[in-house]
């Protein structure tokens, strides 16, 4: 019972008395960026069902009329948000025809709205576009785009948070909930303005403060920036692994933990001197201000400012209720404002993290405090609770839990406000050489702390466990993460009531426990043991599409990422598959490259047909491979112990257009993999001029068969290459009735083994001593 005889449930219920707010324009505002066409009929429902709240709230019971306001505020942010996209898309829809319509290349002027980031050896940044031309026509207005540059292009022009740019390439349409409408390729780009006045000198500072740490001992120095003003260009791939890895990565983005401690820390040192408390008040904004624009005040700092505020102006009226009144409102606030941090992982976990602190540490600092001392019950409550909280949101990113996140945070969090107070003096300090240097000294010793840590625990065997892809993997972490914390929160408690929940959450975590520790164990380390050891070839299954993977030597080939990532991630699990040598784009149809994600940051090198646009463009930046080539007839390359060669494309031909008929085709073999063929999408047309060559010359023990097995295909072909075992890759109830009974006729005549992935799932070829062996997931 509270002081006032009341229920502590009941105090929490009302707690909560503004989350319904909040959900509601999330749900509204996702599905009106995601599908457009529903915004309207959203809108007007929203509206609607408010107006009808207002007209019965009077006729209402006095003890009703609470409930009722509920709703008229919750339908009114329903179709606020949808009346948002609703009046932004046709002015958005009509910049995006007049920007992609005519297939020409177009001009942009764009203003920077966030951080300028290097990815490989493009730069891209977020921008509004003030201006669009294309063919001698200009179009103004704000239109949010996204801009990938070559570095070189602004080799030593200041492009920052803030600056004007000139960009002249090919766009494409952003996808489906994303707040770019356009992603924009440049091949010529001017910065035409730097960055406003305060911004510039902000730059400065930072790129000053960037040098300053390069001169300490690395892998500190690489961290320092990022950890005091947010400014990670200096990390490596390898460290930024490694604190992604060990949950460790928030640390060196601007989170609400950074602002928080500025305000803490400017409101502190007013009230020592003792100012009144409007002044203190004052000068901690002031500071909360000054820290944004140092740190580039790009949307996620923004949110991050504001979720630092409520949490601080929940904590000093010594109430949680509050805070979760005000974080419910400020996120339905920051969703009216800008409808499309809907899909925003960012915004996600922003305020599931702030919540997570509101409701969730309290309770399990109480509970662990049975075991420990209460200080340290305290520390781990905040990475725990932050864990429990945000993990659902994470494995849908990466379907992996770390499980080192929370001894990792317990062990650097110590030293991360330590790091972001001097280095954020040093980096103030600039003018004043000797000092900054000594402040920049002093803030690498704990960065060094971090670094190790994540560097130490990484190394460390299972820190990343294999779980459940996409929202059945989030789900299962939603029941294991409240079973987790609700025997934490109520260890200790003696009623029925928390005996049996207790018990049920029990329960829930034992089945949760079991379902993702089998899954883990076949996608991880028990996974390669389920399937032949010996294997040469893989045809995934990835449904109506390509995945296949190819193995000599210790080395990888991955041929096309199919239509989804999901299954390819999980076949490349079961396959002990991390690292990738070569990845071979065959085409950049959808059913070929839109696995993409699955393999991003794991490839060395890339081979890819022909490029066509903006778009195929952009499906080879999201692999972050180190090389990319081009691939004709008569290119040359190993892999492992296996040599492969190009038949097709011809360099010099132009008689086929990128797409199908210009797929990638590669021969291969060696001592541990038997000669094979992957014949990619051609038709029979195509195939006959790659035939016409004379370089094609059978017999081939493995051949992919073309077309996931259409009907234009060139019998004469496979007469040619005479394939002991056929592979087709093929979805099940397909809307091409593939594979055809056409090829599968031919097939049967030259004496082939076919073998599909629709029916008989993952599919894997071996070299044997008599030729090749084939082993099939479900015989047929």
């Amino acid at each position: 019972m509270t002081a006032a005889g009341e229920p502590e449930s009941a105090l929490h219920a009302r707690d909560l008395r503004l989350l319904p707010v909040a959900v509601a324009a999330w749900i509204g505002a996702l599905a009106s960026v995601l599908v457009p066409p529903t915004a309207l009929p959203i809108a007007i429902t929203g509206w609607a069902l408010a107006a009808v709240g207002l007209l019965l709230w009077h006729r209402l019971p006095i003890r009703l009329r609470g409930l009722c306001a509920l709703v008229v505020l919750s339908t009114a942010g329903l179709g606020a948000v949808a009346t948002h996209i609703v009046a932004a898309m046709p002015a958005r829809s009509a910049a995006v025809e007049f920007a992609v319509g005519g297939g020409r290349s177009i001009e942009l002027t764009v203003v920077a709205t966030s951080k300028v980031e290097r990815h490989g050896e493009a730069l891209w940044f977020d921008g509004e576009a003030q201006r669009l031309s294309r063919g001698g026509e200009d179009r103004l207005g704000a239109l949010p785009v996204t801009v990938s540059i070559a570095a070189e292009a602004v080799a030593g022009a200041r492009l920052d948070l803030g600056a004007s740019v000139r960009v002249k390439g090919s766009a494409q349409v952003g996808e489906a909930g994303d707040r770019a409408a356009l992603v924009m390729f440049a091949r010529e780009a001017e910065v035409t303005s730097r960055p406003w006045g305060p911004l510039d000198a902000a730059a400065t500072l930072r790129d000053g403060f960037v040098e300053r740490a390069s001169a300490l001992p690395a892998p500190g120095s690489l961290l320092l920036p990022g950890l005091a003003v947010g400014d990670t260009r200096a990390v490596t791939d390898e460290l930024d692994e490694q604190m992604k890895a060990t949950s460790l990565s928030h640390l060196t983005a601007v989170s609400g933990a950074n602002c928080a401690l500025v305000v803490g820390i400017a409101f502190g040192a007013a009230a020592l001197c003792g100012t009144p408390r409007g002044v203190r008040i004052g000068l901690a904004a002031a500071a909360l201000i000054g820290f944004v624009v140092l740190v580039t005040p790009e949307p996620s700092v923004v949110r991050a400012a504001t979720m630092a505020c409520i949490a601080l102006f929940a904590l000093a009226l010594g109430r949680v209720g509050a805070g979760i009144s005000l974080l419910s409102l400020a996120a339905a606030g920051l969703l009216l404002s800008d409808p499309w941090l809907a899909t925003s992982y960012g915004f996600v976990l922003s305020v599931v993290a702030t919540g997570s602190l509101l409701l969730l540490a309290g309770p399990i600092a109480r509970g662990l405090s049975r075991w420990l001392p209460l200080p340290l019950a305290a520390a781990l409550s905040v990475p725990l609770a932050a864990q429990l909280a945000c993990g659902p949101v994470l494995v849908l990113l990466a379907p992996e839990v770390p499980l080192y996140g929370v001894v990792a945070n317990l062990l650097a969090g110590p030293a991360a406000p330590v790091v972001t107070i001097v280095g954020l003096a040093a980096c103030l300090a600039a003018p004043i050489p000797v000092l900054a240097d000594g402040l920049a000294a002093i803030a690498w010793l704990p960065s060094a702390w971090i670094a190790a840590t994540a560097q130490t625990l990484a190394a460390l065997p299972g820190g990343q466990l294999a779980w459940v892809p996409g929202p059945a993997g989030a789900l299962l972490l939603v029941v294991l993460g409240g079973a987790v914390g609700v025997t934490l929160a109520r260890a200790g408690r003696d009623g029925l009531a928390d005996r049996r929940l207790r018990a049920a959450a029990a329960t829930m975590l034992a089945v949760a426990a079991g379902v993702s520790t089998g899954f883990s164990a076949l996608s991880g380390v028990a996974g390669p043991l389920t399937v032949p050891r010996d294997w040469a070839i893989a045809a995934c299954d990835v449904g109506q599409g390509d995945g296949l993977v190819l193995r000599s030597g210790g080395a990888v080939a991955v041929v096309d990422v199919g239509p989804d990532p999901v299954p390819l991630e999980a076949c490349l699990s079961r396959l002990g598959i991390d690292r990738i040598d070569l990845l071979v784009l065959s085409h950049f149809d959808l059913d070929h490259v839109g696995g993409i994600a699955a393999v991003r940051d794991r490839v060395d090198t890339v081979l890819h047909g022909p490029v066509g646009g903006a778009e195929d463009a952009g499906v080879l930046e999201v692999t972050g491979a180190r090389h990319r080539v081009q691939a004709s007839a008569g290119l040359t390359g190993s892999l492992g112990h296996a040599r492969w060669v190009v038949h097709w494309p011809r360099a010099t031909s132009r008689a086929f257009e990128p797409g199908n008929d210009s797929s990638v085709i590669v021969e291969i073999a060696g001592p541990d993999l038997p000669r094979t063929i992957l014949l990619g999408d051609l038709s029979a047309s195509a195939q006959a001029a790659m035939l016409g060559t004379g370089r094609i010359a059978g017999p081939f023990p493995v051949v992919k068969v073309a077309h996931h097995g259409s009907a234009d295909q060139l019998p004469r072909l496979y007469a040619e290459l005479a394939p002991s075992v056929a592979l087709v890759t093929v979805g099940p109830d397909n809307d091409y009735d593939h594979p055809r009974d056409e090829i599968l006729t031919t097939l049967r005549a030259i004496g082939a083994t076919i073998a599909r992935t629709d029916t008989e799932g993952l599919l894997l070829v071996s070299s044997t001593p008599d030729g090749v062996s084939l082993w099939r997931e479900r015989p047929p």
